[in-house]
């Protein structure tokens, strides 16, 4: 299959204690449709910020520009927003999630142990989710973990032989990455929230302090998490030419590959 990638950022984030964030989002032109993985916040958020929690605005302190909502940013390239057929989300913290009610037709593809943490919330876990952002009712299409192996890691075929759900547990109960195989036979995994900063990938793993403690903070099982993080970087860096391995919230890993 022939796909074609956008990055964008679906939600720039400047918290005062870190460095600025962004909510990094692919669009997939594919020929039967188009793909978004994570929708960044959307125009329910825009409309009604008071959903987010004064908590979560005051400690990230979004932006909710209208004009960088997915829904805008697909219009903008001149493609028709109706033509989102899928999204696959990495998971459904509310910076994630906040677009899916912008196109209420597309089938959302999820782990089922994300859904099921979403609808279902544990105490600590309330925070994170904003049930108003799927309150639409969305075509929900779930999936076990299991299925063929990629790299390594145990994963599910989500959508086509060239779109793969791989489990990523830690951050969230069913987190994961989306892989997406690009037109030129090179894979890109959207790892979401496993990792936050691209030094983590590095031979000599680096991270600032403060997104260190958010990581660890925000895990409901950081022993999983920090588990991931090292599978993450040994393939980042033992198929380079294979696969890019990317976050969803470091902003300069987002412009070096909007640049390419």
């Amino acid at each position: 299959m022939n796909l074609r990638v956008h990055h964008l950022d679906c939600g720039t984030m400047r918290p005062a204690v870190a460095p600025r964030m962004v909510a990094h989002v692919l669009l997939v032109e594919r020929p039967d449709g188009l793909l978004l993985v994570d929708t960044g916040f959307g125009t329910g958020d825009i409309a009604d910020p008071g959903r987010l929690g004064a908590a979560f605005r005051l400690a990230v302190r979004p932006d909710l520009d209208p004009g960088r909502t997915a829904l805008a940013q697909v219009r903008a390239r001149g493609l028709d927003p109706a033509d989102v057929t899928d999204i696959a989300v990495t998971h459904l913290d509310l910076d994630h999630a906040g677009g899916l009610a912008d196109f209420p037709e597309a089938r959302v593809h999820v782990h089922a142990a994300e859904l099921e943490a979403a609808l279902r919330p544990r105490p600590r876990e309330r925070a994170r989710y904003v049930a108003d952002q799927w309150a639409h009712g969305p075509r929900w299409a779930t999936y076990p973990e299991a299925g063929e192996e990629w790299f390594g890691f145990a994963a599910v075929t989500a959508l086509a032989d060239d779109v793969v759900l791989v489990p990523l547990p830690g951050h969230t109960r069913g987190h994961s990455g989306l892989a997406v195989r690009r037109a030129d036979g090179h894979w890109l995994l959207h790892a979401g929230d496993a990792f936050f900063h691209r030094g983590q990938l590095a031979a000599a793993p680096t991270c600032p302090a403060t997104l260190t403690a958010f990581q660890g903070l925000m895990a409901v099982d950081n022993t999983a998490r920090r588990a991931n993080v090292e599978r993450l970087r040994e393939l980042a860096l033992r198929h380079h030419d294979e696969v890019t391995v990317v976050c969803a919230h470091d902003a300069e890993q987002l412009r070096a590959l909007q640049r390419d």
